[in-house]
């Protein structure tokens, strides 16, 4: 275990490795930090780098998610000035209702776990009340089908030519967008773009990684915090390992 993540102090620790050993690792699966670049080519030089799946689709939910929760202070917003209007005319506010019942506000908020799953999973309700956000928000549908066409193509393409083909089209449709929420999404795909079709070779993933990760957060958040490290790697290796 190495403290912090600077790269200098990781390469030391894994160049303490024999070289022969290092020069044998062939594939790694990372995310799309500089960092983690940088160390994985110093340390193992003839490693192809694989930027994992997770990492370029959270990139993407992200970007929709940010879009939708922008859409919702606007709606707030708005909700606050026919407030005002109405105590300026001494009347009663009555928000806009949509035919789910949902307002403005509520449409958007109660929208926060469609816009994260895919359309086959969507209950009755949600599959209605997604037929009111796209028709009152079409950038929303629009940067939710870019989404779900990325989760399609890591699921199904197999062909890294044609995995290239599908990428370059869907970079297309996010830079068509023109929205701020997904610049990070288009300089990220520019500029990984090499790691990110480097999946389709063997598609590998470091997702059990990410699970033991997620347990290992958990597991310490119950504590809030660790103060014996020795017998909280301890504990973890009995309960995880």
């Amino acid at each position: 275990m190495i403290q912090g993540t600077k790269s200098e102090d990781v390469i030391s620790a894994l160049e303490k490795l024999p070289r022969s050993l290092r020069l044998k690792v062939k594939e790694i699966t990372l995310d799309l930090s500089p960092t983690m670049r940088i160390i994985a080519k110093k340390a193992f030089p003839k490693a192809i780098l694989v930027a994992d799946r997770f990492h370029v689709q959270r990139l993407m939910n992200e970007a929709v998610c940010d879009l939708r929760v922008d859409y919702r202070w606007q709606a707030i917003d708005l909700e606050n000035k026919e407030i005002e209007l109405a105590k300026e005319e001494k009347r009663k506010h009555v928000p806009h209702l949509y035919e789910n019942g949902d307002t403005r506000k509520q449409l958007l908020a109660r929208s926060r776990h469609i816009v994260m799953k895919h359309y086959s999973k969507w209950t009755h309700s949600q599959e209605k009340r997604a037929e009111i956000l796209f028709r009152e928000y079409p950038a929303m549908e629009q940067a939710y089908l870019i989404s779900m066409e990325l989760t399609k193509i890591y699921n199904t393409t197999t062909d890294k030519r044609i995995a290239l083909t599908k990428l370059a089209r869907s970079y297309d449709k996010v830079e068509s967008l023109k929205l701020k929420f997904f610049r990070s999404v288009i300089e990220t795909m520019q500029n990984n773009y090499g790691i990110i079709c480097n999946y389709f070779d063997n598609r590998s993933t470091n997702a059990s990684a990410e699970s033991f990760n997620a347990k290992v957060k958990a597991f310490r958040s119950q504590f809030r915090g660790v103060r014996d490290i020795p017998f909280f790697i301890f504990r973890i290796a009995k309960l995880f390992a």
